[in-house]
């Protein structure tokens, strides 16, 4: 798996790793890039990791939704806007604010 940046947080670095590795086109929940980072049932600590993220890192951070495909930002925020457009553009298929299923990846081969 490809490195995106070092860090001096060992489960910081392992989130940002995997996210770095979904799939132009794909996404992931908070809770599978958890568990792929070897830090099962810590779905908040990803979301915490992708914000805490420098953005030099220029993480795929839209590519992470909440449990069924759930963009989790509020509906009227720039954040929910920003991520629609980026996976609109991406290809994949945000309907209400849901992803489509097809576009999930599986990141247990990570």
């Amino acid at each position: 798996m490809r490195s995106c940046a070092a860090d001096e947080s060992p489960a910081l670095q392992a989130i940002w790793d995997v996210v770095c590795a979904i799939p132009r086109g794909r996404i992931s929940t908070y809770g599978d890039v958890a568990r792929a980072a070897g830090l099962a049932g810590r779905a908040r600590q990803a979301g915490t990791a992708l914000r805490l993220a420098p953005r030099e890192l220029n993480l795929p951070w839209h590519r992470v939704v909440g449990a069924g495909g759930r963009i989790v930002f509020p509906p009227a925020s720039r954040e929910y806007r920003e991520q629609a457009r980026r996976l609109r553009a991406e290809g994949v298929t945000v309907r209400d604010g849901r992803v489509a299923r097809a576009a999930m990846t599986d990141l247990s081969a990570l």
